[in-house]
């Protein structure tokens, strides 16, 4: 058992977590709050937005597009679940949080963005039979087949990341009930834990593979085969044409994984890294993309970008 007897129950299970921000920065945290604030809100308002237009429009319910639908949600879930109480922390100086609300944190944002991973790794697939086999496209990606594999991506994050949460309960916190972020991280509640946390930095490391690496390795070999099929078309304009449909997806990779696979490095390698630079990068993780997906989507998509303006416009109905 992880749980030693020579703690009382106060030291494992403390009632509440602290959380205090971003430490060196505190007096400047009214004003770091100022751009989380309008990247939340901006979050909020494109995904809101895109799932209402995609899912008033008939004519967007195509693989791509309900797959687009998964992955606003889930960024929904990931910044909604920490930025709240970072408002808090920062306008009211409120940063107590309970014990479970703590270890529900961890659990929402991990598996959340292990789900993520998963719905662009099925974008990549889409975007694959859409170019290397069009005719097989409408057959091949049903909307059974879309809701299945949306929900085994579901099960997937909900399984591998459950562990995470109860094992960080079975560790006693004697040490601190301080954690220097500004939400609850599973790296920064490890670093708070009194008890050999080994096994379960090494589970980590393991469901991080698992989930971002081996995706990422899949997508980039759909995108081999992507690459392959349209160099081979007869003229310029139709590989530009046909690379065009791919761009927004490669957008939101990069956007996302980029800052995903920085703070993941630099949390567990990077140790002369700033602890501020740390926190400003994990923050950046969860809102950043959430705020800008949309916007990717909004702008590159003619289908969207009209049903866009026709929505915040009023205009005649497009034909």
């Amino acid at each position: 058992m992880l749980i030693m007897s020579a703690y009382n129950k106060t030291d494992v299970h403390p009632l509440t977590f602290i959380l205090v921000g971003i430490p060196g920065l505190e007096a400047a945290h009214i004003w770091i709050s100022i751009p989380f604030c309008m990247f939340y809100l901006l979050a909020l308002l494109g995904n809101c937005s895109l799932l209402f237009i995609i899912k008033t429009d008939s004519s967007l319910h195509e693989p791509m597009y309900l797959f687009l639908c998964m992955l606003a949600v889930a960024d929904l879930i990931v910044c909604t679940t920490a930025v709240p109480k970072l408002l808090s922390l920062f306008w009211f100086h409120d940063g107590e949080i309970r014990f479970e609300a703590c270890l529900i944190q961890v659990f929402l944002i991990h598996s959340c963005s292990t789900m993520e991973s998963g719905f662009f790794l099925v974008m990549a697939f889409d975007r694959y039979v859409a170019i290397c086999n069009p005719l097989r496209h409408s057959t091949i990606l049903t909307h059974s087949v879309i809701g299945r594999m949306g929900l085994a991506i579901i099960l997937w994050g909900t399984t591998l990341l459950s562990p995470h949460p109860f094992l960080l309960s079975q560790f006693p916190y004697c040490r601190t009930s301080i954690i220097s972020h500004t939400y609850c991280e599973f790296m920064a509640l490890i670093k708070i834990a009194c008890a050999e946390t080994r096994i379960l930095r090494a589970y980590s490391l393991i469901v991080a593979f698992l989930t971002g690496g081996v995706d990422l390795i899949l997508i980039v070999c759909s995108y081999v085969l992507i690459f392959h099929t349209v160099f081979h078309l007869p003229s310029k304009g139709a590989r530009l044409k046909t690379l065009g449909t791919c761009g927004s997806h490669v957008c939101i990779i990069l956007v996302s994984y980029t800052p995903a696979f920085f703070s993941f490095l630099t949390h567990r390698f990077g140790h002369n890294v700033a602890p501020h630079v740390h926190i400003f990068v994990a923050n950046i993780y969860l809102l950043f993309p959430a705020m800008v997906n949309p916007i990717i989507y909004g702008v590159r998509t003619k289908k969207i970008r009209d049903r866009f303006l026709k929505f915040f416009s009023f205009s005649k109905p497009l034909n």
